[in-house]
C-alpha cells in the first residue's frame, strides 16, 4: 500500500514537471511566433492551441490523480479502521475512534454521535470531538435536530452543501446559532435496525462533502455500528457478570450467616454446596465435602434418610424428619432434616437442598422451661436459656417480698358452702396473681387465702425491685375495688398487704420427687408481719422498702398496730397514694 502510495505521488510530479515544461514551450513558441511573422514566415498552424490543449489536459490530469490519491488515502484509512474498531470493546474507546476517525476521513471540524437508549429509546448525546481530538461535552452538543432525525428516522443519510442557505436546516435555530456550513449525518445500521446517527460538520468551508464523502461515512457508518453494538454486548455483559458476581457473594454471605445447616446436591447425590453452619454441625469441612457423594459425607443416617431422598428426586416432594446421630467429637445430638426438591428455571428437578438444624441444645432447653415453668408466668419463661445459670441450688441476694392476705375471710367462709368458697376465694387469688405477675414478679406460694410474691430472685432479676413489687400491692388493691362491682356486697372482701425488702436466700428445697423454690429469710417473715399489721385494704411498708420508693409514692408514718415478742420495725408506713411527676 505504501509503494502505491509512492507511484502515485511521483506520477503526480512528473505530471507537474511536464505540464511546466509545456507552459514554458508555449511561451517561446508564442515569442518566436512574432519574430518568424515579422520576417514573413509562420508555425504550422494549430501548434500552439495543440501545446495549449495538452497542458489543459495535463492539468485535468493532475486533478483526477490529487482526487483519486485522496479517495485512495480515505479507502486506505476506512481499510485501517475495520482492525482499529475491533482492537477494543470499551464503549467509550470506540465511540472515541469513530469519531476521531470519521473527522480524519472526510475533513470535519467536529462530530457527534448519539445513540438510541435501550431503555427509552430515545436518541441521547452519547460523544462529542473536535479535530484536534478534544471531547465536546453535552453541553456543547448543539445540532441540528431535524437533520438527525431525518437521518434516524429514514435510515439515509443526510447531506447540506452549505446549511446556512438550504431551506431545509437554515431556519432552525441551531443552525443559525452555531452556524455549521457543510453538514453530513449518517445513520448507525445493525441489523437493519438504526441505532443512532453519526454527524459531522465543517463551520469554515461550503460544500466540503460530497458524494464520495457520504458513500464513505455510510460504509465507514456500518463498520463503526457493528463495532458500537459489540462494545455496548461486552458492556452489558460486562455488567451482568458483575451483578451476578455480586448476587454470588452475597448468597456466599447469606449462606454464611445464617444458623442452619445448608447442603445442596446436583442430580448424582454429589454435594455442591456445604455451608459453613453445616460444617460445624456435622463436624465436616467444606473442602472434604464438596463433590463428593451426601452420603458418604453425612452421618449414619439410616434407610429413613435414604427413602426422603429418593422421594424427593422421583416424586417431586418435600420431606421432613428428626435423627438422633451420634457425631464424632459431639456424641448423641438431635438433628431435623427439610429435604427439598431443586429445581431449574424450566421446573425440572436437577438435585435436593438439604436444611440440617441442630436441635440438641433446643430440646435441652425444653426440658428446662418444663422445669422453670412451674415458677414463672410465660413473659419470664421466654427469657430463660438455661436452667444451670440460675443458681438455684441456693443463692443470697436483696429481694422484695410481697405478703397479701384477705380480711375477715374466717367468719366469710362460715356462711357458704365449700363450692360456692372455693369459686370466691379463686377469684380473689386470681386478681393477686395477676397483679404480681403484671409486674414481673413470681408467685411463691398459696397460703389459703394469702399469697406471696417475690422480686428480684434469681428467676426474674430486675434492678428496680422494691419499685415492682409496691407497684403490684398497688394494682392488687386497684384490681380488688374492681372485683367489688360485679359481687354482691356480701361477697366483698379486701386485702392488707405488707412489703419488705431485705437479704434472704433463695433456691430449691424439697426432696427429689418434689421440690419447692422459696425463700428464707428476714423478708418474708417481715412482710408477713407487715401484712398482720394491716387494715383492709392497706398497704405497708417497711422501712427498707420506703427509702427505696420514696421517689414514687405517698405514705403516712405509724406505729405497729400489733407487736411480736421481739419487736420488728418501730415505725411502719402506710401508702396512701402516688408522687405526681412534675414536668
Amino acid at each position: 500500500m505504501l509503494e502505491t502510495a509512492n507511484i502515485n505521488h511521483e506520477a503526480q510530479a512528473k505530471i507537474g514537471r511536464l505540464r511546466q515544461q509545456i507552459g514554458e514551450l508555449a511561451a517561446m513558441l508564442s515569442t518566436e511566433q512574432d519574430s518568424l511573422r515579422q520576417r514573413g514566415m509562420t508555425t504550422p498552424p494549430g501548434t500552439l492551441q495543440s501545446l495549449l490543449e495538452v497542458r489543459a489536459q495535463l492539468h485535468g490530469l493532475m486533478h483526477q490523480s490529487v482526487e483519486e490519491n485522496t479517495e485512495l488515502d480515505q479507502l486506505r484509512a476506512l481499510a485501517k479502521t475495520t482492525g482499529l474498531l475491533g482492537s477494543s470493546l470499551e464503549p467509550e474507546a470506540v465511540l472515541a475512534e469513530v469519531v476521531d476517525t470519521a473527522i480524519a476521513m472526510i475533513g470535519a471540524e467536529r462530530a457527534y454521535i448519539v445513540l438510541r437508549s435501550s431503555d427509552t429509546d430515545q436518541l441521547e448525546f452519547r460523544i462529542g470531538r473536535d479535530l484536534h481530538r478534544q471531547p465536546l461535552d453535552a453541553s456543547r452538543f448543539a445540532v441540528s435536530e431535524t437533520v438527525m432525525r431525518q437521518a434516524a428516522e429514514t435510515g439515509q443519510p443526510v447531506l447540506a452543501g452549505d446549511a446556512l442557505l438550504d431551506p431545509r436546516y437554515g431556519i432552525q435555530r441551531s443552525i443559525m446559532a452555531h452556524g455549521p456550513r457543510s453538514v453530513i449525518c449518517v445513520p448507525l445500521i445493525h441489523k437493519g435496525t438504526v441505532t443512532g446517527v453519526l454527524y459531522a460538520d465543517n463551520r469554515q468551508v461550503a460544500d466540503l462533502f460530497g458524494e464520495r464523502e457520504v458513500a464513505l461515512l455510510v460504509a465507514f457508518a456500518n463498520q463503526a455500528a457493528i463495532a458500537i453494538e459489540n462494545a455496548r454486548l461486552f458492556a452489558r455483559a460486562r455488567r451482568a457478570l458483575a451483578e451476578i458476581t455480586e448476587l454470588k457473594q452475597l448468597l456466599d454471605n447469606v449462606l454464611t450467616s445464617i444458623a442452619s445447616g445448608v447442603i445442596t446436591t446436583d442430580r448424582h447425590s454429589q454435594i455442591v454446596i456445604f455451608n459453613r453452619a453445616a460444617e460445624q454441625i456435622l463436624g465436616v469441612p467444606a473442602e472434604r465435602a464438596l463433590g463428593q457423594p451426601v452420603e458418604s459425607v453425612l452421618p449414619d443416617l439410616s434407610t429413613g434418610f435414604r427413602q426422603a431422598a429418593q422421594t424427593v428426586q422421583l416424586e417431586n416432594r418435600q420431606q421432613a424428619f428428626e435423627i438422633e446421630p451420634v457425631l464424632p467429637g459431639r456424641g448423641a445430638v438431635t438433628l431435623s432434616l427439610k429435604l427439598t426438591p431443586l429445581k431449574d428455571a424450566q421446573g425440572f428437578t436437577v438435585g435436593t437442598a438439604i436444611v440440617v438444624d441442630d436441635l440438641t441444645e433446643i430440646r435441652q432447653r425444653d426440658a428446662t422451661l418444663k422445669v422453670v415453668r412451674t415458677y414463672l408466668p410465660p413473659s419470664l419463661v421466654r427469657n430463660i436459656q438455661s436452667i444451670d445459670r440460675l443458681g438455684l441450688s441456693g443463692d443470697e441476694r436483696e429481694i422484695s417480698v410481697i405478703f397479701a392476705d384477705v380480711r375477715g375471710f374466717t367468719a366469710f367462709s362460715e356462711q357458704l358452702d365449700p363450692e360456692r368458697l372455693m369459686t370466691i376465694i379463686s377469684q380473689y387469688l386470681t386478681v393477686c396473681t395477676d397483679a404480681i405477675q403484671l409486674h414481673d414478679g413470681i408467685i411463691d406460694k398459696y397460703l389459703g387465702d394469702a399469697v406471696v410474691g417475690l422480686f428480684n430472685t434469681q428467676l426474674n432479676p430486675q434492678p428496680d425491685h422494691a419499685v415492682r413489687a409496691v407497684r403490684a400491692a398497688l394494682s392488687m388493691a386497684y384490681d380488688v375495688r374492681a372485683l367489688h362491682e360485679i359481687l354482691p356486697p356480701e361477697q366483698r372482701l379486701f386485702y392488707g398487704i405488707g412489703v419488705d425488702t431485705g437479704l434472704a436466700v433463695l433456691g430449691n428445697v424439697g426432696s427429689p420427687s418434689r421440690k419447692e423454690f422459696t425463700a428464707i429469710g428476714a423478708p418474708f417473715n417481715h412482710a408477713k408481719y407487715l401484712q398482720e399489721n394491716a387494715l383492709s385494704g392497706e398497704i405497708l411498708l417497711s422501712p427498707h422498702t420506703y427509702r427505696l420508693v420514696a421517689e414514687v409514692v405517698t405514705v403516712e408514718a405509724l406505729a405497729p398496730r400489733k407487736t411480736s415478742a421481739a419487736p420488728v420495725y418501730s415505725e411502719i408506713y402506710r401508702v396512701t397514694g402516688i408522687q405526681r411527676r412534675h414536668p
